[in-house]
């Protein structure tokens, strides 16, 4: 998906996400199947799927937020 100059997500929908992944991290750990989080959270298998093996992998860090990306690669001059 494309953002126009600007977008993206907003600091609080981020920390939004990272809420969701973190209960699903809880169903984790109490033997939810991945079918059963997905329903639950309204969200995709393939979503849960991918945060079982990022949880696995690295732990909760692995599902936390990476916080904003920083600044834009492109000046306001360049974008315009």
């Amino acid at each position: 998906m494309r953002y126009a100059q600007g977008g993206g997500l907003t600091d609080a929908k981020r920390a939004a996400g990272e809420r969701i992944r973190l209960e699903a991290v809880g169903r984790f750990e109490s033997g939810a199947k991945n079918r059963e989080i997905a329903a639950a959270l309204r969200v995709s298998e393939r979503s849960v799927e991918r945060w079982r093996r990022q949880w696995r992998e690295r732990g909760e860090e692995g599902v936390r937020s990476k916080g904003s990306p920083g600044r834009p690669r492109l000046s306001a001059d360049q974008i315009a």
